[in-house]
């Protein structure tokens, strides 16, 4: 298939992006060709979008971005069996090697040398993305596009909440973004007794309590450790979800765990973050997991799972929908915290 299609492009070394039309991409022996029904802005997007010192780091532009998406498959390469055109699928975003050690031991998801759609290659913020066929993920037909554009970031919300145990305990979910809120929607499917939401932003916890928070706390108001110590006889929670990156936050989420809890971190401070290793973790017991996307494929089976049963609220999760040449007010949106998430329709 050859000719030219719409595309958001991160075109310079600097802030913003435009929409440009560029090539339709060719795909090998071993890729298919998505035609893109929506695409959904992540905060990752939003790093590259604005070129903060991550994105200077490691982009190189000018390139198509974005990763989160759903759509339908137009072509097939010749060695390609486990989709048909006309299949509706998403992907898992890490292109893994299946050589280093950890993907021999089956745990692609810390693949290490990982290469992630829209940020080391060309993405789906496009009307077409190429993909190697075994990172796709077929989707039921009755699926909406728009919720299936969102699996990938739900994908991270149910590796970090389902990392351990959470039916029965109690949950505090630090930083109520997109992927914040999905965590809150999966503790409580999972069965969390409490399921705690903090965070700065009056409009995204009002998101947190739409998907089951039991409990919201704004630190602006009141000191969210001794408001959790309230909630929990003293005790603390048992698992804390960090998605912040704030330090302050942070090591409140070490303040509030309970001895002999878990702490799970998804979030990706831009600097070193000072800890009291020795009160808050090991005199504690603490267990601390550091999140990095979704297992491959165990994951997305959960995501698809609690989807199909009707588990997660993805109207409350989805708060804007808009055609992809909008996507300026997207990412203002984003960058604001005025939103869920947003998906973009080319």
């Amino acid at each position: 298939m050859t000719g030219k299609m719409r595309a958001i492009v991160k075109h310079h070394a600097g802030f913003g992006a435009q929409l440009q039309m560029v090539d339709i991409p060719q795909i090998g022996d071993n890729e298919v060709l998505i035609k893109v029904k929506a695409t959904s802005i992540c905060g990752t997007d939003v790093h590259i979008y604005s070129w903060d010192e991550w994105s200077q780091s490691r982009v190189k532009p000018p390139y198509v971005f974005g990763h989160e998406f759903s759509g339908v498959v137009e072509k097939i390469g010749k060695n390609v069996l486990n989709v048909e055109v006309g299949d509706h699928v998403s992907a898992e975003t890490h292109i893994v090697c299946h050589r280093c050690p950890q993907c021999l031991k089956g745990q692609y998801h810390i693949c290490k040398e990982t290469k992630i759609i829209g940020v080391d290659t060309n993405g789906c913020f496009a009307e077409y993305v190429a993909l190697p066929a075994e990172n796709l993920w077929k989707n039921d037909k009755s699926m909406p596009f728009e919720a299936a554009s969102i699996q990938e970031p739900m994908g991270n919300a149910v590796h970090t909440v389902l990392a351990g145990d959470v039916a029965g305990l109690t949950v505090a979910v630090i930083g109520c973004g997109p992927i914040g809120v999905m965590a809150v929607g999966v503790a409580k499917a999972a069965g969390a007794a409490q399921v705690i939401a903090i965070d700065l932003n009056e409009y995204r916890l009002d998101l947190a309590k739409e998907l089951g928070a039991t409990t919201v706390i704004n630190p602006k108001d009141t000191d969210p450790v001794q408001a959790v110590l309230d909630l929990t006889d003293g005790n603390g929670v048992d698992v804390i979800c960090e998605m912040s990156g704030h330090p302050i936050a942070i090591n409140q989420g070490f303040k509030m765990v309970t001895n002999g809890g878990r702490v799970s971190i998804l979030s990706l401070p831009v600097k070193p973050v000072e800890l009291d290793i020795t009160n808050d973790i090991v005199f504690k017991g603490v267990t601390v997991q550091g999140i990095t996307g979704r297992k491959m494929y165990e994951t997305w089976q959960q995501v698809s799972g609690l989807l199909k049963a009707g588990q997660m609220n993805t109207e409350a999760i989805i708060t804007h929908t808009l055609p992809l040449e909008d996507f300026e007010k997207g990412f203002e949106l984003m960058m604001k915290g005025q939103c869920g998430k947003v998906v973009l329709i080319p």
